[in-house]
């Protein structure tokens, strides 16, 4: 595998934005380092990071790079700062950035990367559970499957809670209003009703959290209305908080879920 660090000029952000990128490299075998090398075509994951975190936090804390040396797959892991992967009311477009700038530009700088939705994938942990949930059901023609770690999945029906992580401000500064949040598009529940609504068809959603995660009623209610509207999706529960010991478990499960050659 080949590991990159870039800095992108983002012109939707107006700001030079960090981005870890993992790319299959043809390798030989040695000391258990073998990598699968297809040079085209490749099937790409975007992996989101949560609050707190940045580009680089998934190589630190997981072994993600090791994880995917088999897969073929090629890993976009960009630093989206506090943006909720959210259009906020303070002026930083971070929805339009992860949602159009971010696979143009790395089309652009990475031609070997697939353009076919039946290979491409977003993946986030939290706040980035949420931002994976939302790109897939705002843009299912570009998902084929999605997962959420731990996800703020249900925010809307629980926008209290959020007081206890940061202020008010901070929240509206994002969303707006918290009265205006749920039934917008930064709702995954009104998404989901859009997509139905729409018929276009829905990617495959993958949902887990820790059984002491305090976000783990969301993510019941979540996966409860995606039965309800028949839309195909796993979810799952196991012993476990809000940490890096379950995320690191949990993305193998991911990968292994993920419709990409074993």
């Amino acid at each position: 595998m080949a590991f990159l660090q870039a800095s992108i000029y983002s012109n939707v952000l107006e700001m030079e934005v960090s981005v870890n990128v993992i790319l299959p490299q043809k390798t030989e075998k040695k000391i258990g380092t073998a990598t699968k090398g297809n040079l085209t075509d490749v099937p790409v994951m975007y992996l989101l990071h949560g609050m707190g975190g940045n580009h680089s936090v998934w190589e630190r804390r997981t072994s993600i790079e090791r994880y995917v040396a088999d897969l073929g797959l090629a890993v976009i892991m960009p630093s989206t700062d506090l943006g909720w992967y959210t259009d906020t009311r303070y002026d930083m477009k971070y929805w339009t950035f992860i949602s159009e700038e971010l696979p143009t530009i790395c089309h652009e700088l990475f031609p070997q990367l697939t353009t076919n939705r039946a290979k491409t994938f977003a993946v986030g942990l939290s706040m980035g559970g949420y931002g994976a949930l939302k790109l897939g059901l705002a843009k299912p023609e570009s998902f084929c499957a999605v997962a959420s770690l731990s996800g703020a999945v249900n925010l809307a029906d629980r926008m209290e809670d959020l007081l206890a992580v940061r202020g008010k401000d901070f929240w509206e500064g994002i969303f707006g209003p918290f009265e205006q949040v749920q039934g917008s598009n930064n709702d995954p529940m009104f998404l989901l009703d859009q997509l139905v609504k729409s018929g276009k068809t829905p990617p495959n959603i993958f949902l887990c959290c820790g059984e002491e995660d305090l976000l783990l009623y969301g993510n019941k209610k979540m996966a409860s209305a995606l039965t309800s509207n028949n839309i195909e999706h796993t979810f799952e529960t196991g012993p476990g908080n809000h940490d890096w010991i379950f995320w690191d478990a949990w993305i193998q499960r991911v990968l292994a879920w993920l419709p990409v050659e074993k």
